[in-house]
Parts: structure tokens; sequence; C-alpha cells
């Protein structure tokens, strides 16, 4: 079943009447039957008069429902009187859309399928009265969708067509004049496409009304039959079924005109020629298609929500007209990156539009993204395709420029123009070459004079700075400029600008500071010309000897005592080769410009002050440089001595003021004065303060000598300090001495027996073999030795036992044994009780063998003069030796 939809006609007379229209009866009481009421206005001042016209109107949509007339609503509900109805059989209309045509009897007439595209349509209807005046109307057709079939989604309800197996009829045409009540609209033949089954099919019978007279045949042509695509359809000539012969493409072909004809057997024709329109309806056999396999848009960083990027679009070969089967839905189905939200964009899912949903676009966090988006047809319920966005972020000026360092120090010659001093890189997050990222720099400080100019390097974004002239070492050595940075295009936010300080140091290159030259007026004598200097008070100059150019051999001073009035004065000496040389003298006058060397002094640099109500002091202040290198002058307390006093400066004078009271005594002022060229030089200046009141005078100096920061506080605290100090220095050193262990030698000097001579005195005893020096054998005498080691750790072996020593001298030789087999294992023993051993000269010996030495008993046919001849040492040998003979002698 087809549900039809509903049109509204309105139509408004424009004109006044002065009387209602006049119409025959009968048509008034049809007007329950008939689809369309026009309405009259008639306007009077105050009063209104509806007059109801009833006019028929047919409206054939389907012959399936053989001509059915449809109820209208009315758009304005208004009450109505008949005030007239006649017989008046005719009257003239006329319609400005020609599709539409308007019968004399009221009745509006279709002449072919009307589609609305907008929903409604609007014409105008013209009409005369009996007394010949035109008057016009307004009709609007507005089309009103009834209930929809509880079918699929994707299927519209189709205009009214003929189905497979209903029968078409040739209309009839009448004779004359007659007015037809009906006329023929034939609508469209509706066929699938993609129909399964066998073929051929069905499609409708067309049959002629004169086939009960007469035998009828039937043929088709146009598109399709006999036209290519020749064979889609076919007619039975006999029966005049419309076949069709294989399956439908609708996005080939969606509609096919045909002719049909019905012929006598003579072949007489006994119909027109019908007009037979085949539309093949869709089927949901395509999938969407992005018309772009991967959208580029743009959009700017910190965009705002609701900002459009850029739109999509995607196309489907299936119907979007009476179906939703092409009708297509867009939807983004994921975005990388999903930061800083994982929903940074939107799409319309009818016109595929994408733009902004939230904030925190950021191109140099996150420059791109990649949005996967979808479109599905029927209304987001059938065939989906997926696509591809790229959002590429563009930049905006939110990044400034930073200078990376930001502090540089550069050397340059001085007489040198266009010298590229530095360059300066910096540090820019925006995107490269694009006006947010190129830099502008600016010399925003100590380019006074201009001497620099600055610009960006043309390969890069780097500063290069260079100079414009040659600069003058004696003039100035130093210079600090100051710069900053900017992009060529302005901020897009309020940003800081970065600044870089840049040092350039002038070095000083050796100058000529003059040529001179003499001619010799003996022209027939080839001489030759030397150059000398005859007077250089202060040394500073050389003179090359042959071409008589001057340079400096040191630097040269404008305040020096041997320059007068900025002018240094020194003789220079040409000599020839002639016998006798002849000299020349020459003044040279070295005009010495002035550079900013010296800073300003106070003088004088002391006074006396009163300690209580003083007067101010007013020094004066001192540049023996000349202007602009002096004033306006600037003064700044140092060292602590802002706590005590004060300074200001006015013009070129310096004005103390003590600030507190002070103990008298001397103090020292540190003043720190810098001139207008920002050259500055501390002073201390020594202020007197006299136990006094208001000015100074006969000063008496008394008390301790301080520093202006510091009073008698202060220096009893650090006397104080001090002398915590060195006692916490003797107590550490009474700590270390008292830790300090005092060795005893190992053997009492007296007991040393290495390179010594003893003498035994005892008398008597025994044999020599048995003469013991028992004072060697003290420390094995007790039972532990009395110096014990303290330089090796104790061991856990038990302490030796020694023997005591025995009463018995027949057990002395035992005694002496053991215990020196117990201090081998004693750790604690000297270490004088080893082995000694000394190298044996061998025959032919310098020094003559010991041996050869025989006791004073048995040699005494030996010389021991020779004994007197090895010096002192030996002495007491040659007297034990050499003198008995002299004794004997006497």
């Amino acid at each position: 079943m087809y549900y039809f939809p509903v049109f509204i006609i309105v139509i408004t007379v424009e004109s006044h009447l002065s009387k209602p229209l006049d119409y025959p009866s009968h048509f008034c009481s049809q007007y329950f039957q008939y689809i369309v009421i026009f309405w009259c206005q008639i306007h009077k001042y105050g009063n209104y008069n509806i007059t109801l016209l009833c006019i028929e109107l047919l409206f054939l949509s389907n012959l399936l429902y053989n001509m059915m007339s449809f109820p209208l609503t009315l758009a304005l509900s208004l009450p109505v009187t008949f005030t007239d109805c006649t017989d008046r059989t005719q009257v003239p209309f006329l319609s400005d859309d020609t599709r539409l045509r308007l019968r004399p009897d009221g009745t509006l007439v279709v002449k072919r399928p009307l589609r609305l595209q907008s929903h409604h349509h609007s014409f105008s209807v013209h009409g005369w009265d009996a007394a010949g005046k035109k008057h016009s109307a307004q009709v609007t057709l507005r089309l009103r969708h009834g209930h929809r079939h509880h079918e699929q989604h994707s299927q519209r309800h189709p205009p009214h067509m003929l189905g497979h197996g209903e029968v078409l009829t040739f209309p009839q045409s009448g004779p004359g004049l007659r007015r037809q009540k009906r006329d023929w609209v034939i609508p469209p033949i509706y066929c699938s496409e993609n129909e399964k089954g066998q073929f051929p099919k069905q499609l409708v019978q067309i049959k002629s009304n004169k086939d009960k007279d007469t035998k009828v045949f039937y043929s088709i042509t146009g598109k399709g039959a006999d036209s290519p695509p020749v064979g889609v359809f076919s007619i039975i000539r006999d029966d005049g079924w419309l076949m069709v012969n294989h399956p439908l493409d609708r996005e080939l072909i969606d509609r096919y005109v045909l002719f049909s004809y019905a012929v006598s057997a003579n072949g007489q024709s006994v119909e027109d020629p019908m007009e037979i329109i085949i539309k093949v309806g869709d089927q949901n056999d395509n999938r969407p298609e992005f018309t772009e396999k991967v959208f580029q848009g743009f959009v700017a960083e910190g965009a705002t929500p609701g900002t459009a990027v850029m739109t999509v679009t995607a196309t489907d070969k299936d119907d979007s007209v009476d179906t939703y089967n092409g009708v297509v839905t867009y939807s983004i189905t994921n975005q990388n990156p999903k930061e800083p939200h994982s929903q940074m964009f939107t799409i319309n899912n009818q016109t595929g539009l994408i733009s902004v949903i939230t904030t925190g676009l950021d191109r140099e966090r996150y420059p791109q993204y990649e949005l996967t988006i979808q479109a599905t047809d029927m209304l987001g319920q059938g065939y989906s395709t997926p696509g591809t966005a790229i959002i590429t972020v563009t930049d905006k000026n939110d990044n400034p420029p930073i200078f990376d360092p930001k502090t540089y120090v550069a050397s340059v010659p001085e007489n040198v123009a266009n010298y590229t001093v530095a360059q300066l890189t910096i540090i820019d997050a925006d995107q490269e070459n694009t006006p947010a990222w190129k830099a502008k720099y600016t010399i925003s400080a100590g380019n006074g004079a201009g001497n620099f100019a600055i610009e960006t390097a043309p390969d890069g974004n780097d500063g290069l700075l260079t100079t414009v002239k040659g600069l003058d070492f004696e003039f100035q050595q130093k210079y600090i400029l100051e710069v900053t940075v900017v992009n060529e295009e302005p901020f897009s936010v309020t940003l800081p600008i970065s600044t870089a300080t840049v040092t350039v140091n002038v070095q000083d290159v050796n100058e000529v500071v003059a040529t001179v030259s003499a001619k010799d007026p003996d022209t027939f004598l080839q001489q030759t010309v030397r150059y000398s200097i005859g007077s250089d008070p202060a040394g500073w100059l050389r003179i090359n000897a042959e071409n008589g150019i001057i340079e400096s051999r040191s630097e040269l001073d404008r305040e020096s005592p041997f320059v007068q009035n900025s002018t240094y004065v020194a003789l220079v000496l040409a000599s020839d080769s002639g016998s006798p040389p002849a000299t020349g003298t020459g003044t040279l006058l070295v005009y010495l410009q002035d550079i900013n060397d010296n800073g300003p002094e106070p003088d004088p640099r002391a006074f006396d002050i009163c300690s209580r109500s003083p007067e101010p002091q007013v020094l004066g202040i001192v540049d023996k440089d000349l202007p602009p290198n002096t004033d306006p002058y600037s003064a700044m307390l140092e060292l602590g001595s802002s706590a005590n006093w004060s300074a200001r400066v006015n013009n070129d004078r310096l004005t103390l003021q003590l600030t507190k009271v002070l103990d008298p005594g001397d103090y020292n002022v540190a003043v720190k004065l810098t001139d207008g060229q920002g050259l500055s030089h501390l002073t201390m200046v020594k202020a007197r303060v006299c136990d006094c009141e208001g000015a100074a005078q006969n000063c008496e100096r008394r008390g301790a000598i301080g520093s202006a920061g510091m009073g008698v506080p202060a220096i009893l605290g650090i006397l104080g300090a001090i002398l915590g100090f060195l006692i916490l220095l003797l107590l550490l050193l009474l700590f270390v001495r008292r830790r300090k262990v005092v060795k005893e030698p190992l053997l009492p000097p007296e007991d040393d027996t290495r390179d010594n001579v003893y003498y035994y005195d005892e008398e008597g005893g025994g044999e020599e073999d048995q003469d013991y020096d028992l004072s060697q054998l003290h420390r094995g005498l007790d039972a532990r030795p009395e110096i014990t080691r303290n330089d090796v750790a104790p061991t856990l072996m038990p302490a030796p036992q020694y023997r005591p020593r025995p009463a018995n001298p027949d057990e002395i030789g035992n005694f002496i044994d053991e215990n020196l087999k117990a201090a081998d294992t004693d750790p604690t023993a000297p270490p004088y009780d080893s082995l000694l051993v000394f190298d044996y000269e061998g025959n032919g010996s310098e020094a003559a063998s010991l041996s050869s030495l025989n006791s004073s008993g048995g040699d005494q046919d030996q010389d021991y003069d020779y004994l007197n001849d090895w010096g002192n040492r030996f002495r007491k040998l040659a007297d034990m030796y050499g003198g008995g003979e002299e004794e004997e002698d006497n």
C-alpha cells in the first residue's frame, strides 16, 4: 500500500471585487470531492466578506488508483458563507506555470508528472469576471508526508508507479470539443534493479480498447528497445505484455523512455503512440566513496571551539532522492594523537564539516592530527567506508626568539670597517622559515655613535654584528652593546623580549704616527738620507731610518706630564752620507686625542668633621679627561660606608654627610665616582671625626683608627675572634705534643760498639777468651726488656722467658746461649741482635789488614810508626804501639 502526499493550496485574490464571482451551482454541491478550494478575500474597510469559490482539481498521481482525488488541508481557517453560485458555464482562467492548466470550469490539471524539489511550489492564476476585469491569485503547493509504512529505513516511499502485472490502457480521445472530465497522465513504471529469478519478466500489459473490435498488435520503440542498449525491453506483439529481458542496473541507466504503438492487422494505427517511462528502482548495492584519498586541512593553533577546519565529502551511486540508499552520514572514529584531549574535533554528520570542539591546539607540541573518518549510507545504518583527514596546525607567533647564549665577548682590530664582530644565535620554537620564526635584531644600547650594525643572516636566523666604521683603540678600548630580538610577525600574545649583551674589545694596532721626509740640496751628490729620533722625552717613538716612518713603541698617554695641551713634542734628525755628514732637524708635534681612561676622583681626599651636628663636607671632582668623557657624574658609597655616610653630586661637587654619631677617630669613606660615559673610580677619602659640634675647628686627633663602616664594637669583635683563634691553635699544639712518643735509643750512646774503640780497664782475670764485657749483657739479666717495641702489632704467642743471671760463673755460657735464643723469638727485642758481615778486602789492599796487628805482648819487632800518618782517628793506636820504644829508649 502506498500513502500519497497531501498538498496545501493557498489562493489569495489580490484585487477587490465589486461583487462575488458567479459560478455554476452544480460545482458547489460537489466541493467535498474536490481537492482544491480557492478563497476569495474581498477587503472592505472594517468589514470582511469571504466568498467561497468551488473549483474542481484533478490530480492524477497514479493510474493504479484510477484518478483518485485527495483531500487538502486549508492553510487559513476563517468563517465563510456562500454568497452566490450561479449557473454561469464558463470562466476564463490562465496559469503562469505551463506544467499546470486550469480548465474553464476551474479544474487544475497537471499536464505531466510534477516533482516538488523544495517541498513547495508557487505560481499565479489569473481570472476574468463578467465585466472583463482581471483578477489574480497566488497558488502555493506544499508537500506533506503522511505516515510511513513500517519498512526498511533504506527505502523512501517511491512515487506512485505501476508495478508488475498491471494493465496500462491507451487513453481515449473524445470527438469534437466536448469537455473530457478526466485526461490520462501516465505514471512511470517501477522496476527494481538487480532482480533475481528467470528472465524475461513481465512488467505491465498494454491494452487498447479497440481490441474488442479488431485484432490489435503492439510494439515499442526507444532507448532499451530498438535503441542502445538494444534488447533490454521487449513487448509481446499479440497480447501487449511489456517484458524486461535481464536485470537492470540503476547506476548505469536509471530511467527508460519508451513509446508503445497499437496497430490493426492491416497496419493501421488504432491508438495514438503512448509514452511509457520505466524508472529503475534502487537497491543499496554501492558503498559510499570519499572524493579524496586523504583530505588535507589547516587550522591555526589556539583556535577557539567552533572554528571550521575543512569539509570532507563522499558520494554514493545509489539513489538519494527517492531512497536513503545514497544518503551519506559522516563520523570521526579515531584521532591521533589523542592529546591534549581525545576529541579535539567534531564533524557534522550531514555536511561533513569538521570543526574544533575544544581548546588546546599547540603546534609546538602537536603539529598535526590524523583523523579516521567514516561515511555511512542509509542514514548511518548501511555500508561504511573509512577515510583519512590530515589536519595541520598552522603556526602563530606565540613563542619569542631567545638568545642562546645571552653573553658574547669579541675582539675587533682597530681601524677596520665592515668587520664581523660576532654571530648571535637564537632559539625559536615557532615553525621555521615563517614570519613567526624569522628574527629581527636591534642594538638597543651602547651604539650611540653608530659604530655597529646588526642584520639577520641571509642563510639562517642568526644575527650578524658588524662594524660600520673603523674603531679607534686610543679613543675607546671597550664597547658594551645590548641587542634585542623580535620576529617579523608581531606576537599573537604578550611575550617577553630577549636581550643579549655583547662586549667588544678593541685591539690595538701599531699605527703609523707620522712619516717624515727630508731632501738634500746637494742634488749632484748621490747621498743617502737616514732618519733618527733626536728628542723623545717620554720614549714613546721610534723611526725607520730609511723611510722616515714613525711608529709608537709604547702607549701614548695624553695625561702624561710630557704632554702639554694634548700635544707631544719630539725632534727628528735627518743625516746624509756625506763626509762630514750633514744633519737636519725637524720638530714633530703629535696631537693626542682624549679617550675615557681616567675616572673621576674627589679632591681633597681628607677632611675633618665633628661627631655631633656635623656640617656637610663639600669636595671637588677632578677628571683628567676632556668632555664628553667627564660630567655628568654620579656617586655611590661602597664597602659599607653607606651605613654611616651619605653622598650626593651637584655638577662637579661631591657632598658627604655623616648620618650617625661616630667615636672620634680616623675613618675611611669608600666613594665610587662615575663619569657620563660609565667609567668609574673608587677612592678612599680619609675622614677625621672630632669630638665637637658643628664646624670642625682645631680638631685634635684621638681615638682609634677605624674604617667608615666599623666602630668600636666591630673592632672589638674582630680582636676577640683573633684571640679565640690563637687559643684554639695553642690547645691543638699541646694536644699533639702530648700524643708524641719519645723513643729512647735502642742502645745508649756510650754502649754503642759500632766503629768505636773501647777501653777495658779490668785487672787480672783469666784468659782473653774468658774475658766478657758484662755490661753488654745487661738486657738479658731481667725477665723482660725495659724498652718494648710499639711499631708492631701484639701477637698471641706467649712472651719469651729470659733466664736470670746465675751466681756460678761456670754457667755464664749457658746463660748467654739460652737468653740469646729467647731474644731471637722476642718481637720486642732491639734490632741489633743480628750477625754483621764484613766484606773481606783481600790481599793487596791499600788499607792494611787488621789481622797483621799482633798483640802487645808478641809484636816487639813490629814498626807501628806508620800509624802516625793515619791521622787523628788513629792517634791512640799510634800512642799505644809507637810509644813503647820511646819509653824504652828513655
